[in-house]
């Protein structure tokens, strides 16, 4: 549930957890054929880890809230067969039992973790910062209502989560790869080449004749298919929506402002914030010692200090008053001084004193920097008002018998038509068809329709409806070889001219292989420069010709590093080919503290440490025992 607030607060072994049932765990379905249906489980229980059971509701609330996530991704609505065959409804499972696991052995361990930890890791969440950057209630509260979820709840589901990460941290913490590997990666990414090349163009091959008869045939047989006309369709829209709409409505001056200064405070004010460090006591008379300590000329580092804490582990960092999650302590804290230390607070989590080392005071954004916004938004608010009256004023119009041409008449508004458009949203000459409404969706919808036929009416993303009429099609076929003749025989003679080149190449490249020079093969055939380049690195096939700087494209740079120091090779490099042989190559010293390669250790650790993760978990499940009624995840799967 609420997977991507939860994602937020994982950090890298979160994302471990995630690779993993996303494809490692599913592994060990195979490994220990818990793949199979299991007998033994009650009716409401899909899967059984050791003690522990994964309930068909946990389940259901599992897949909806990843399978909602996707859509919103891709601004379309995903079908139960499209997520069962990406293999969505196992991945869930799959997590559901890697968190089951890890708990139960949390629980083995006797690991605990404090309230005021959970609440700590809350309000660092990135997911609740509000725009200066602290932890925002009114946000974390929405959130939790979009997904619905209270408050104890959500914080039973984190106390979890760090009690994982607490024994997941321990399984993979200290793991590195061998300094062996980190060499070679080093030798594979840093390693520079120099080359002495000459470009062989396409006249080298001289005069390609024309195809004969059967040639042409046979080359036209063989790829027919590729020369077929797709199905055109001739369409006209009428589109309905908020953002077309708002530019036809007029809103009055004073209206913005009444909006402005009704937003005011909750929108366009920045509130005061406070950079605040905290200590916690373990009891009230601890606290009051401490408190002595200062009234008698201690300083506030020196309280640290005799916890063994430093300024950072001190630190709630920059809030608001509302930012923060103990409001007795933000009580004290926005009535101190800059400077200022407090008394002893009797906190909802326990003791504390907290110190201001920093007041930002409240700001306002003026009216006239948000006018254009605020009156954008009251436009579209009001389109949005007329759009319900629209669609059915459309609607009666439609269904009397009236062509979408004549409703557009009717109500003001406007058609599109399209003149011819593919399936995939081409238009006659191929260029494709821009701004069209939801455009998967009209497509689809628009060639499973037909001349004539009364369509639905299709719902915008974005609010808003969409009607169409088919008043064309063009069926696909194929064409003979006589009206694709220009293009056949453009495309024989351009393969044609590519095969025979590189057959010059692979002959070029032999006389070279055999001895001869680089520079006598290209003088032979018509005097051909000669380049010297240096320096070409694997990195350069990451990027096009121009971005590497070498006048090389990806693919000669990949061939490059595919033959030894002195070979010789050949690679196509646009009409041509450019022939290549390795004069030198280079290795700069191995140096672990070099920043690229730090980055590259850690990457390598972390998929180590991923790998290891996934044994673990993988272990833990087998230990424990795992059973999963396969039937029961085909039937609630299919319920949704």
């Amino acid at each position: 549930m609420l997977e991507a607030m939860r994602v937020a607060t994982r950090g890298w072994i979160g994302r471990s957890l995630m690779t993993l049932v996303m494809g490692l765990i599913i592994l060990s379905f195979m490994i220990w054929g818990i793949g199979d249906i299991f007998r033994n489980l009650g009716a409401n229980t899909l899967a059984k880890v050791g003690d522990e059971e994964i309930s068909t509701q946990a389940y259901r609330e599992a897949y909806l809230t990843i399978l909602q996530r996707l859509q919103r991704q891709a601004r379309r609505t995903i079908t139960n067969d499209e997520a069962r065959m990406l293999g969505l409804d196992r991945q869930v499972l799959a997590r559901l039992i890697g968190e089951a696991a890890l708990n139960q052995e949390a629980v083995r361990l006797g690991l605990a973790v404090s309230d005021q930890e959970v609440a700590r890791v809350i309000a660092s969440d990135e997911m609740f910062k509000g725009a200066n950057g602290g932890f925002d209630r009114q946000r974390f509260e929405q959130l939790l209502r979009d997904n619905g979820m209270t408050e104890k709840t959500f914080v039973h589901e984190q106390h979890d989560l760090l009690l994982r990460h607490m024994l997941t941290d321990a399984v993979v913490s200290g793991l590195t790869v061998p300094k062996i590997l980190l060499e070679a990666i080093h030798m594979f990414q840093t390693e520079a080449r120099d080359v002495d090349t000459f470009f062989l163009p396409v006249a080298a091959v001289g005069e390609i004749p024309a195809p004969t008869d059967d040639e042409i045939g046979k080359y036209f047989a063989d790829r027919a298919q590729a020369y077929a006309t797709p199905e055109h369709r001739k369409l006209l829209i009428l589109a309905l929506d908020p953002a077309s709409l708002a530019g036809l409505q007029t809103i009055a001056p004073e209206d913005v402002r009444a909006l402005y200064e009704a937003q005011k405070e909750t929108r366009f004010t920045v509130p005061e914030t406070r950079q605040v460090q905290q200590i916690s006591f373990p009891d009230t008379a601890s606290a009051a010692e401490a408190r002595k300590k200062l009234d008698a000329g201690a300083t506030f580092e020196s309280l640290l200090a005799d916890q063994k804490l430093t300024d950072k582990d001190a630190d709630l960092g920059m809030l608001a008053r509302k930012d923060m999650v103990d409001q007795k302590v933000a009580d004290a804290a926005f009535a101190l001084p800059d400077g200022g230390i407090s008394q002893p607070i009797e906190g909802a989590f326990g003791t504390k004193i907290v110190r201001v080392t920093k007041i930002v005071p409240a700001s306002v954004q003026p009216f006239e920097t948000v006018e254009a916004d605020l009156k954008k938004q009251l436009a579209t608010d009001k389109a949005r008002k007329e759009i319900a009256s629209l669609h059915d004023k459309i609607e009666d119009l439609h269904s009397s018998g009236k062509t979408l041409a004549e409703v557009a008449e009717a109500t003001g508004l406007k058609t599109r038509l399209i003149e011819s458009i593919t399936a995939t949203g081409q238009d006659a000459k191929g260029a494709p068809v821009e701004d069209l409404p939801d455009a998967p969706t009209l497509l689809k919808a628009a060639f499973a329709s037909d001349v004539g036929v009364d369509n639905d009416t299709l719902s915008l993303p974005q609010g808003g409806y969409l009607w169409f009429e088919v008043q064309g099609v063009d069926k696909a076929r194929r064409r003979t070889l006589e009206e694709a003749r220009p293009e056949v025989e453009s495309a024989w003679r351009k393969d044609e001219t590519s095969r025979k080149l590189a057959l010059l190449a692979a002959q070029l490249v032999e006389q070279i292989s055999d001895g001869k020079s680089l520079a006598d093969v290209a003088r032979e055939h018509g005097d051909l420069e000669i380049r010297e380049i240096k320096d070409v690195t694997r990195a350069d096939a990451q990027e096009t010709a121009a971005a590497a700087g070498k006048g090389l494209a990806p693919n000669v740079v990949a061939q490059i590093f595919n033959v030894g120091v002195h070979g010789v090779g050949s690679a196509a490099d646009g009409d041509g080919r450019i022939v290549f042989q390795v004069s030198d190559a280079k290795v700069p010293p191995f140096d672990p503290k070099a920043p690229d390669l730090v980055a590259i250790s850690r990457e390598t650790d972390r998929g180590l440490q991923e790998d290891v993760l996934a044994q673990y978990v993988a272990s833990l499940q087998k230990d424990l025992g795992t059973k999963v009624n396969m039937q029961a995840l085909g039937t609630a799967t299919n319920s949704f």
